[in-house]
């Protein structure tokens, strides 16, 4: 446009790059809330409880403190035994014997503080479904054992929750370390537990271990029937009650 007194020609801008910007900030804002917001929904209808998880790990990790602070204190006891021992040789039986009691429970403590170390570590809620109780006892053959497991909802329960349970059981043999899955414990019977239900499933399964074969920990892993979501896994030791 020419000015009013035949002056230069005067340009008028659109200062609309500001605005561009703003816009396509606010629209990437937008865009990463609803990623947030699908996701969170997504571990919600899966039934992921996220206080539930938090509390069982804050009770884990006391759980944990507490080992800790006894493997400390039987290991301080250790030493101090120890120190007696090369002191006083006339008593250096009984002084043997109670470090090999010592020695014995600071591996159930170091074994019992690495199990629930990897409990921490695990998203025990993943599956949708959490092991309630195990307990280990004695079968009417010899050499045979009855697992009694029980399994329980984890989440809302609006569908019932499908899937497997394997099983399997490490030990040493004559041959040195092993471990026995399913089938070989059930002579080809079972290779797989299935469950279905909506709130509690029980299982008691016999396993057949052979007479060289000594067990140390049993091995637990429990699939969903939904292939996007990870199998829960866990390590018991080999504790057999007596029977009721």
């Amino acid at each position: 446009m020419l000015g009013k007194h035949g002056g230069p020609p005067l340009i008028v801008r659109q200062r609309t790059s500001g605005l561009r910007t703003a816009l396509l900030i606010a629209g990437v804002l937008i865009g990463v809330l609803a990623l947030y917001v699908t996701y969170e929904l997504g571990r919600y209808d899966a039934g992921y409880d996220r206080q539930a998880v938090a509390q069982q790990r804050t009770e884990l990790e006391v759980q944990i403190e507490h080992l800790e602070k006894a493997d400390r204190e039987m290991r301080t006891r250790l030493a101090e035994l120890d120190t007696f021992r090369v002191g006083r040789a006339h008593e250096q039986a009984e002084v043997a014997r109670a470090m090999g009691d010592l020695q014995a429970q600071v591996a159930r403590q170091s074994q019992e503080l690495a199990f629930y170390r990897g409990v921490v570590a695990q998203g025990a809620a993943s599956v949708g479904v959490k092991i309630e109780q195990l307990r280990i006892t004695a079968g009417g053959r010899p050499a045979t054992y009855v697992v009694h497991m029980s399994l329980v909802r984890s989440g809302r329960a609006d569908t019932p929750v499908t899937g497997g349970v394997q099983m399997s059981l490490d030990g040493t043999g004559a041959e040195g370390a092993r471990t026995l899955d399913l089938g070989t414990l059930t002579a080809g019977r079972q290779r797989q537990l299935r469950y279905n239900f909506r709130y509690l499933e029980s299982f008691d399964q016999e396993l057949s271990v052979p007479p060289s074969f000594k067990p140390e920990r049993l091995n637990v892993e429990v699939s969903s029937g939904r292939r996007d979501v990870a199998p829960l896994s866990q390590t018991f030791l080999w504790n057999v009650e007596a029977s009721p």
